[in-house]
């Protein structure tokens, strides 16, 4: 790749489709069926693969690091869930790769000679000596390459070690087999990556494996693959609890307008209820009222005469106590005429004897008047 290209790519993966205003760039969105989802998540096997024996060619979907920034900046503001298909994508390769493991343990059992169970124990454990020991090897390279000289070195002295342990564990194993099954190349598969290790790789050869890009590529997808379960199984817990969340909301709504309905009915109901009753009781007041028209007209009557008897006594009463109070005061007009009667007659009595003494006076001083002449 050139360096103008190499530019344009960076530039893509860092401001997305829009960046120059090309418009036939933006026609395909990041969540277009035709991208490839894994691309967008830095995980498809087809870009980490590229190059080694195991290389896959191009992906069928679309690769565009101009979509995966625009993905990256969409992501921030929603979940777009793409992990589930990066998931089920990885996920298909990782068994197609363990199918082949499988297929090249089978093929070894068949072609190499049988051995007793100790003696497999032995070679095993060789191979797991060589393992860690391209393992150091590996590491103490990318930390030279990374300028780390110390750490390396230290890892060089336990390089050294385990290597003392293989010794060993080699000259156990020659020890258990004849010389002439020795001296056969007994190979292994990588666990990680269906690769054939020798039991006799020398150093170099196993440093080369475990540090190079299709064991590394192997190691990053599967981790990139237990990774992305971790999160799709984080995001469908809190989706979960979300959605259980808005379905007690929803619930709790529900039950509510239930309650608010079944009040306004029972509501409707009672008032109904006391219009009907108050109905029938209407019309059963009527109906006893018709009825007892009916069977006693002459209770009807009969009131209507006791009614009129008691106006009649009332009348009566009424009456009677006007004329007692007439006569009473009659009565106390007539002593009041008599007792001034009397006052009266005295009183002219009472005269008639002045008058009398008067004139019994009178005759009296004419008789003296007479004498005197």
């Amino acid at each position: 790749m050139s360096a103008q290209a190499q530019m344009r790519a960076l530039l893509d993966q860092l401001m997305g489709t829009a960046r120059d205003g090309d418009e036939t760039r933006q026609r395909v969105k990041f969540s277009d069926e035709r991208v490839c989802k894994s691309h967008l998540l830095n995980c498809c096997p087809h870009d980490i693969l590229s190059g080694t024996r195991m290389d896959l060619g191009e992906c069928t979907k679309i690769h565009d690091l101009a979509l995966r920034a625009d993905y990256e900046i969409a992501s921030k503001d929603r979940d777009l869930f793409f992990e589930l298909d990066a998931v089920d994508h990885l996920e298909s390769f990782i068994a197609d790769c363990d199918r082949r493991t499988e297929l090249a343990k089978k093929r070894l059992a068949e072609t190499q000679e049988e051995i007793s169970a100790e003696v497999a124990a032995k070679a095993e454990k060789v191979h797991e000596l060589n393992e860690e020991i391209g393992k150091l090897l590996a590491k103490a390279e990318q930390l030279g390459a990374e300028g780390n000289v110390d750490e390396a070195q230290k890892v060089l002295q336990e390089v050294e070690k385990v290597r003392t342990r293989k010794k060993d564990a080699e000259e156990e194993y020659r020890n258990s087999m004849p010389a002439s099954s020795f001296q056969q190349q007994k190979l292994r598969v990588c666990e990680v990556c269906s690769a054939y290790l020798g039991l006799h790789d020398n150093d170099r050869r196993l440093a080369d494996h475990f540090g190079g890009k299709l064991h590394l590529g192997f190691i990053q997808i599967r981790e990139k693959l237990d990774q992305l379960k971790k999160t799709v199984v984080d995001k469908q817990e809190i989706r979960n609890q979300e959605r259980l969340k808005r379905r007690e909301e929803r619930e709790k709504e529900e039950k509510m307008k239930k309650e608010t309905r079944s009040r306004s009915k029972e509501h409707k109901r009672s008032r109904s209820r006391d219009r009907r009753r108050k109905r029938s009781q209407s019309r059963e007041k009527r109906r006893s009222q018709s009825q007892e028209k009916r069977r006693s007209p002459s209770r009807s009557r009969e009131r209507e005469r006791e009614r009129e008897r008691e106006r009649k006594r009332r009348h009566r009463s009424r009456s009677g106590s006007r004329s007692r109070a007439h006569r009473h005061s009659q009565e106390q007009s007539s002593r009041h005429k008599s007792s001034r009667d009397r006052e009266r007659s005295s009183r002219d009595g009472s005269r008639d004897r002045r008058d009398g003494m008067n004139g019994r006076s009178e005759s009296r001083r004419a008789d003296d008047r007479d004498v005197d002449m």
